[in-house]
């Protein structure tokens, strides 16, 4: 299936360049490992070949790829969560929301979530698992972050990166404290 608004011919060019870049292999490396000519690959990313079955078979094998990346092509995947959208989790003991916004995808390991504060009690973490660090920018307001007991006090556009396998605290020193938080997970 051809990508939205391209003929076969088109999205079959575009995929086979960018795989080929993606590999870091000149047309003259995939057309020798696929045993085709030069001139024949050179025509197909240039959207002017006519390939058979065979010839896309031969430079699947050469790229290392399923001959699926050529017909349909992986999309970028853009997500966008609006400022008031997204899973909140609220502190019982603070005036604290974390607000997940992107979740570890397979393969990865961390977490970003948007923090939403107010003065009053900390937020106290209990460790999490080993190796886990936390980074924050804190982009409205101040707090105190950080290791139990020496949090940090950030301002505006500041980061901080701590260990998460260890106590630690946000504690909001002004009214609409903002920040973003990414859970690493080592």
């Amino acid at each position: 299936m051809a990508p939205e608004g391209k003929a076969p011919l088109d999205a079959i060019a575009s995929a086979l360049r960018q795989e080929r870049e993606r590999a870091g292999l000149s047309l003259t490396e995939v057309a020798r490992r696929a045993g085709v000519a030069k001139s024949t690959l050179s025509q197909l990313e240039a959207g002017t070949g006519n390939p058979s079955v065979e010839t896309l078979w031969a430079l699947c094998t050469a790229l290392d790829i399923q001959i699926s990346r050529l017909l349909d092509p992986p999309r970028p995947r853009v997500q966008v969560i609006r400022a008031d959208e997204g899973p909140a989790l609220h502190s019982d003991r603070a005036d604290y929301q974390a607000t997940l916004v992107a979740s570890c995808p397979p393969n990865a390991r961390r977490d970003v979530y948007r923090i939403a504060a107010e003065p009053g009690p900390a937020r106290e973490s209990q460790p999490h698992p080993p190796g886990v660090i936390e980074h924050v920018v804190l982009s409205a307001g101040r707090a105190l972050v950080g290791v139990t007991p020496n949090p940090v006090e950030l301002g505006p556009g500041d980061y901080i990166a701590y260990p998460g396998d260890v106590a630690h605290v946000f504690q909001a020193l002004e009214p609409g404290t903002r920040a973003v938080m990414i859970s690493e997970h080592t």
